[in-house]
C-alpha cells in the first residue's frame, strides 16, 4: 500500500514508481521476471490503472524494466541506467559531442563499398574510404554511452596518428588539418533493434531498442566527406533542444 504521508508531497505515480523501484532493488522481482499484471499492481498498490501506467513509464526511462505491446513488463536491472544528456545551444552542437567524452577506436581499415554499405553511406559502389569503428565512453566513469562507425576519404586516413584523435570530433581534424570544412550537414535520427554485430560490441541483446543519430558531411563543392554512424542504448544516451524565439528583438 502506498503511504499517506507520501502522497502529499509527491505526485502520485512517482510515490508508486520509488515502491516499486524499491521492491525491485530489494530482489522481490528478479532481473529476468516479469512484474505482476497491471490487474494486480492496481489492487496490491490501490492505484489506478492510469497512474500505474505512468510509474511503469518511469521505471522504462530508468532502465528497469521493459515494456513490450501485449507482453508481461519484463525487469531488466535492479538499479537505474545513468543516463548521458546532451543539450544543444546552436546547430553545429548536434555535430559535437561534449568534451567530457572519448572516443576510443577498436578498428581502423581502408575499403571499397560494396552495394548495401554504398546504399547506407551515400558514395559510389567501388569507391575507396577509411573506416574507424570504435566506441564513445565518459571521461568520469569510462561508461561506454555509443558505438560509431566512421566514414571519411583515405586521403584523411592518417589523422587518427594525431594525439587529440580521441578527444575532438574527426571533422573538426579534418578542417584544422586539411582545410576541408563542413558547409553542408544532414543528420537522420531513428530508432532500430540492435543487430547482432552491434548488440556485441554494446554488451547488449539483440533486438535491445537502440537510438541511431547518422550524420553526413559535405564540402563547399558538395561532395560528401565523412559519414558517421553512432548507436546508443536504450535509456543511456538523451538528446535536449531547446529553442528560443527572437520575435521582438
Amino acid at each position: 500500500m502506498v503511504s499517506p504521508k507520501l502522497k502529499e508531497s509527491l505526485p502520485l505515480y512517482k510515490v508508486l514508481a520509488n515502491a516499486l523501484t524499491q521492491r525491485i532493488y530489494e530482489g522481490d522481482w528478479a532481473v529476468g521476471s516479469h512484474l505482476p499484471s497491471e490487474a494486480a499492481l492496481c489492487k496490491s498498490f490501490e492505484a489506478s490503472r492510469h497512474t500505474l501506467r505512468h510509474a511503469l513509464q518511469t521505471l522504462e526511462r530508468d532502465g528497469l524494466v521493459l515494456r513490450r505491446q501485449g507482453a508481461p513488463t519484463q525487469v531488466i536491472s535492479r538499479r537505474k541506467v545513468r543516463r548521458f544528456t546532451q543539450s544543444f545551444n546552436s546547430p553545429i552542437d548536434i555535430l559535437s559531442y561534449p568534451r567530457n567524452t572519448y572516443r576510443q577506436n577498436i578498428v581502423e581499415d581502408f575499403i571499397e563499398l560494396d552495394k548495401p554499405l554504398s546504399e547506407m553511406i551515400g558514395g559510389a559502389v567501388g569507391s575507396s574510404w577509411y573506416h574507424i569503428g570504435g566506441i564513445r565512453k565518459q571521461q568520469d566513469s569510462e561508461e561506454v554511452i555509443a558505438w560509431t562507425d566512421i566514414y571519411i576519404l583515405p586521403q584523411f586516413a592518417s589523422l587518427t596518428s594525431d594525439p587529440e584523435h580521441s578527444q575532438v570530433m574527426v571533422f573538426e581534424q579534418i578542417e584544422k588539418k586539411y582545410g576541408t570544412r563542413i558547409d553542408r550537414a544532414e543528420v537522420d535520427v531513428y530508432a532500430v533493434g540492435v543487430s547482432a554485430n552491434i548488440a556485441k560490441k554494446l554488451e547488449l541483446k539483440v533486438g535491445d531498442p537502440c537510438l541511431v543519430i547518422v550524420r553526413r558531411y559535405f564540402d563547399n563543392q558538395d561532395k560528401l566527406f565523412e559519414v558517421t554512424f553512432t548507436y546508443h542504448p536504450h535509456n543511456k544516451y538523451t538528446y535536449k533542444m531547446e529553442f528560443k524565439s527572437d520575435a521582438g528583438n
